[in-house]
């Protein structure tokens, strides 16, 4: 980005920075946690569209149980927003306490109105251990989720950055990927109904509108301010006629849209589009592993870089079983849980730790992953990009629906 923009961004970050955390509790009062949280049982509700994550979550609760005597439930959701809808429901009708959810994967919009509404129990980064651990210098969105300081209420547990997958037996080039906006268009005029997006109302496909509005805008750090009329017609306007211009030329003549991101991952796999996209930088190596994507899927990113951010999780504020969530938020900071997380065998989701701050075994846990030829380098995926203020994923969403609905 030109340098008046990195500059002003910078600024706008140093503002922003995350509150001192004070020190981890000490052994005693750790003890005391997972003493109250042994026989506890842990309503985890997670978003349950990818199978890996959902094996992983299975094993964490196997390990929880197995270590401490905490039992863990998946509660599988379709939404997050199921979950914000349950506890703003629950605190309405006075249940303040014995809350039906004690875990909840989050970040967005939604952690953004459970912060605004008094519905997260905390700060609780510092009653963890483990989050001594976590980079919150480097690894920014750790601290700050979708510009909005995270101030301890929620705990990191896996990193994402949108990146691009190609089959490389139908573009064997390289070179021939696009890897900005215009590029994108261009090859979309070059190869009609190849290529397609998420429907919107799917975070995923919310997020590659989002990701081509930095491509476009005109003011990148007005997306660091929550939209308003005036900024979002002003920035967003040359999306939409970019966008005007791609949809005809994407699958089906750009009426119809994979529901979310395994179908668009699907399509791929059968030979009807020849690029998709994922905000798991490991998503093509995962697939290919596992045998749902072919294994001459190649990554790519964007010449300037993609949107990055941290999945959370959160404890309502009147969760019934707070210390076994502790415990659970705990074991996911965890070296060996994190290798494992980032292992394609596994999730492949990059971890939220400062590896240097570990000790010499813990840090080879990182050094024997799986290798993959599907794996894109850092120079593959470019700088990540800070997620833009939560209001303007909101409207960027509903905007398209507008203009789908009435072209």
């Amino acid at each position: 980005m030109p340098m008046n923009r990195r500059t002003h961004l910078a600024s706008l970050l140093a503002l922003l920075s995350a509150p001192t955390i004070s020190p981890a509790q000490t052994a005693p009062d750790w003890a005391a946690t997972l003493a109250k949280a042994r026989g506890q049982t842990v309503y985890f509700n997670a978003w349950a569209g990818d199978a890996q994550t959902n094996a992983f979550i299975a094993w964490a609760g196997a390990e929880l149980q197995a270590r401490h005597g905490v039992q863990v439930t998946h509660v599988r959701l379709k939404d997050t927003a199921e979950a914000v809808t349950r506890v703003i429901a629950e605190k309405a009708a006075g249940r303040t306490a014995d809350g039906s959810i004690d875990l909840v994967w989050i970040n967005g919009p939604n952690f953004l109105a459970m912060k605004q509404q008094g519905l997260l129990h905390g700060p609780v980064t510092p009653l963890l251990p483990n989050f001594q651990l976590v980079d919150t210098t480097v690894k920014r969105s750790n601290v700050i989720d979708f510009t909005t300081p995270v101030d301890g209420f929620a705990v990191p547990w896996k990193l994402a950055q949108i990146v691009f997958i190609y089959d490389s037996a139908r573009i064997p080039n390289p070179a021939d990927v696009p890897r900005s906006a215009e590029a994108l268009l261009a090859w979309a005029r070059k190869h009609p109904g190849r290529l397609t997006h998420p429907n919107p109302s799917n975070f995923l496909g919310a997020t590659f509108l989002k990701q081509m509005l930095y491509e476009l805008a005109p003011d990148l750090a007005a997306m660091q301010q929550p939209a308003t009329d005036e900024t979002f017609a002003r920035t967003s306007a040359p999306l939409w006629a970019w966008y005007a211009q791609l949809r005809p030329l994407l699958w089906r003549g750009g009426r119809q849209f994979p529901d979310n991101g395994s179908a668009q991952r699907q399509l791929l796999n059968d030979g009807e589009i020849d690029i998709t996209l994922s905000f798991n930088p490991a998503e093509a190596a995962v697939s290919a592993a596992s045998g749902l994507l072919p294994p001459t899927v190649r990554s790519f990113g964007l010449r300037k870089g993609s949107i990055g951010n941290t999945s959370f999780v959160a404890i309502p504020f009147n969760a019934a079983h707070k210390e076994g969530a502790l415990v659970l938020a705990n074991f996911l900071l965890a070296p060996a849980t994190q290798a494992r997380a980032q292992d394609i065998a596994q999730m492949g989701s990059p971890n939220v730790l400062d590896l240097r701050r570990l000790g010499a075994a813990d840090r080879a846990l990182f050094d024997r992953l799986t290798p993959s030829a599907a794996l894109p380098s850092a120079a593959d995926l470019g700088p990540p990009q800070l997620e833009p203020h939560a209001s303007w994923m909101t409207r960027v969403t509903a905007e398209w629906q507008r203009r789908t609905a009435n072209p």
